[in-house]
């Protein structure tokens, strides 16, 4: 069995500096009972690593607004003007990843790769400071794995062992997340008792579960504050 914490133990270890990866996309499949106990703790100067921004006021879009977050690693802050205005500013250190690099910088980091080859990018600003591979007369990167410290991911259902069902594109990114972060934290909408949930609805073993959070704050309210 996992162990059923509430929101505000869960977060208890995530200190200043530590690196933070949140599933989700535009908000949906953000772990928004995490989130808010995180900004409640105080912690900051947070290496975020997302897919985006979101929104100014939702999910890790908050995160981003209220300051608590030093270096960023996503594929696109378009959403979020507090996120372009503060890196402008040089507020916050932003690296933009080509989304498809990203999703396989994570994966390799699961997997235990020691990086991916991609033509994407080359050519321009994304290769700056790279390795190159020529491979067959065509030039690769080099991109290396990215893990992440703590990982939080949103799951519709999971049971007492960990093990967790993600509806739709609430599942982006969290599945190699899930494998690439060193403690791994679900917060689930219901929490069953093993057995209860069909095997072939399991997106994420239990495995690779650290602990599991009952959510509060409903996933139809992006507008949390």
């Amino acid at each position: 069995m996992k162990p059923i914490l509430t929101a505000e133990k869960a977060v208890e270890t995530i200190g200043d500096g530590a690196s933070l990866m949140v599933a989700g996309f535009m908000g949906c499949g953000n772990a928004f009972t995490l989130i808010q106990a995180l900004l409640a703790k105080g912690s900051k100067s947070l290496t975020l690593i997302t897919s985006d921004t979101a929104f100014p006021q939702v999910g890790v879009g908050r995160l981003v607004t209220e300051g608590r977050v030093k270096k960023l690693i996503t594929t696109h802050i378009g959403t979020n003007p507090n996120a372009g205005r503060m890196m402008n500013a040089g507020e916050i250190d932003v690296t933009l990843v080509p989304q498809g690099t990203f999703n396989e910088r994570i994966r390799a980091k699961g997997a235990g790769l020691g990086g991916v080859l991609t033509p994407t990018g080359i050519g321009t600003a994304v290769e700056e400071g790279k390795q190159k591979l020529t491979i067959e007369g065509r030039e690769y990167l080099l991109e290396l794995p990215l893990g992440g410290d703590f990982a939080f991911i949103k799951a519709e259902v999971c049971d007492k062992y960990g093990n967790s069902f993600l509806p739709m594109a609430t599942k982006t990114a969290a599945v190699s997340m899930a494998m690439a972060a060193s403690r791994v934290i679900v917060e689930a909408e219901r929490i069953v008792e093993p057995g209860e949930m069909d095997p072939e609805k399991v997106t994420i073993p239990g495995l690779f579960v650290s602990a599991i959070v009952q959510a509060v704050l409903p996933a139809s309210n992006l507008q949390q504050k």
